[in-house]
């Protein structure tokens, strides 16, 4: 009976760090839409700058702690690779592609932070989210080949490298913030990323462009939202759950994506998109669902052996 519940309140948590962590693809699949929409376009270092560095200052006036010793390096390392390079990439991006294009080619990074997670963390990929990977790119396929017309080559590059990059930078939050609260790494990379990018934009794009207040609307959401909320949901994922199931839940980013472009910017979604959707989200459920059971199977055989000698473990 106490190994049932165990491994129902493990389930429990689980669960809860799961609909933590899906808050972050979702508000970053929203991103494109309203880039798109309420965002000036040619200034890309601005547009990534004003995101990056409001919400970093935010978070950091909460965390109350500035980096000391090697986090100053890996801060500014963390906000190359997430935040400063990521960020400008995809404002260029979401200027060049549908929203819902833009948000799919992005899915690719379940598999790539399978990669990265085993040759820097040593998880090795289990079988039923690689299979959830796979479907859900086979999804994303059929969602970014349909039918949509105007597809710029250069916008899907830019999303791959954006995307590589960033896979990358999650794994190394990964690995360094052991330990560390997460609000203050978010925070250190969000500033240094910021940091980084202010004398690059005045460099490319002289002062800054006027903001009405549609575009300071929209930059309040994506700096405060898609940014601060979504990192510190997206990292506190990382830590307690696996790479490869923070992986999948990231494959919720092109459905929000598609599904803004198609109920809010009119962009087309046929059946072949609702197929690739549903393939995505079946993809997602897949490799949780199974990687979930696996864990809860994992957690049960380890209470059996730390049993002491003499004591039996129930299992109801």
């Amino acid at each position: 009976m106490e190994d049932t519940l165990n491994s129902a309140g493990h389930r429990l948590r689980t669960l809860g760090w799961v609909a933590l962590t899906a808050i972050a693809p979702i508000a970053w699949g929203s991103n494109y839409y309203v880039t798109k929409e309420f965002l000036p376009d040619g200034s890309a270092l601005w547009g990534a700058a004003i995101r990056a560095l409001p919400a970093g200052l935010v978070l950091l006036g909460l965390a109350r702690k500035l980096p000391q010793g090697s986090w100053w390096w890996k801060s500014a390392v963390l906000g190359v690779l997430n935040i400063g390079a990521f960020f400008a990439l995809i404002y260029v991006v979401a200027q060049l592609l549908p929203s819902g294009v833009a948000a799919t080619t992005m899915a690719i990074s379940a598999g790539v932070l399978m990669l990265f997670a085993w040759l820097l963390l040593g998880e090795r990929p289990a079988r039923w989210p690689l299979v959830g990977a796979l479907l859900g790119f086979v999804g994303v396929g059929i969602m970014v080949f349909d039918a949509q017309a105007g597809i710029d080559i250069l916008g899907i590059v830019l999303s791959l490298v954006a995307m590589v990059l960033s896979s990358a930078g999650f794994i190394l939050t990964k690995r360094w913030s052991e330990g560390m609260p997460i609000i203050r790494v978010t925070a250190w990379q969000l500033v240094a990323g910021g940091a980084v990018l202010v004398p690059c934009a005045l460099f490319v794009h002289g002062a800054p462009p006027e903001l009405d207040l549609q575009a300071m609307a929209g930059f309040g959401y994506v700096s405060l939202i898609a940014t601060a909320a979504a990192y510190l949901a997206w990292f506190t994922g990382l830590r307690h759950l696996p790479a490869s199931s923070v992986g999948l839940i990231g494959l919720l980013n092109p459905v929000t994506g598609v599904l803004l472009g198609t109920l809010l910017a009119a962009e087309s979604l046929g059946l072949q998109g609702l197929i690739g959707m549903g393939l995505v989200l079946g993809g997602v459920l897949l490799g949780l669902a199974k990687g979930s059971r696996r864990r809860s199977a994992s957690a049960r055989e380890a209470s059996g052996r730390d049993a002491p000698a003499g004591e039996s473990v129930e299992t109801g």
